[in-house]
């Protein structure tokens, strides 16, 4: 599992971290309008997403904020996080569910507002159907591990 975390920070590191140019900006306030975020590839998810991370690093023991742009007809396969994952739909809809594998027919349709938490370890998938935008917050450091290895990107 740190080999993975360190993968991931290593990925992310190179990502150009959204707004704040530090995390001395970051200590008073904040504001950061959509267009001021900078999206990258996230190396950690199969093709296509695209990451904006707006509070982090995210390798590191801080709180973390960052958006996860999904193109339509995508699917996240079953996967776990090691730290709690609370999950914000920002436009569109994203589809998830629990378990070992991802089962289209097993998820609750998530619209624009709603929220899913996910704690340590729950194994979980998700899809869409058309482009979603989602906002991922808590405490780093946040690391994706993949149920079955073979859906690794990274081993790919």
């Amino acid at each position: 599992m740190k080999n993975i975390l360190i993968a991931l920070s290593v990925a992310v590191a190179g990502v150009g971290l959204g707004a704040p140019a530090s995390r001395a900006e970051t200590a008073h306030h904040m504001m950061v309008s959509p267009a001021e975020l900078k999206w990258a590839d996230v190396p950690s998810l199969p093709p296509g997403v695209k990451i904006a991370v707006i509070e982090g690093p995210l390798n590191e023991a801080v709180p973390i904020t960052f958006r996860l742009k999904f193109p339509a007809d995508y699917k996240l396969p079953a996967h776990w996080h090691p730290g709690i994952e609370h999950v914000t739909v920002m436009s569109g809809t994203f589809n998830m569910g629990t378990g070992d594998k991802l089962d289209t027919t097993k998820t609750n349709p998530l619209s624009a507002g709603s929220v899913a938490i996910m704690a340590p370890k729950t194994q979980h998938f998700a899809w869409t159907r058309e482009e979603a935008i989602v906002q991922v917050h808590g405490m780093g450091p946040w690391g994706i591990n993949y149920v079955n290895p073979a859906d690794d990107p990274r081993k790919k």
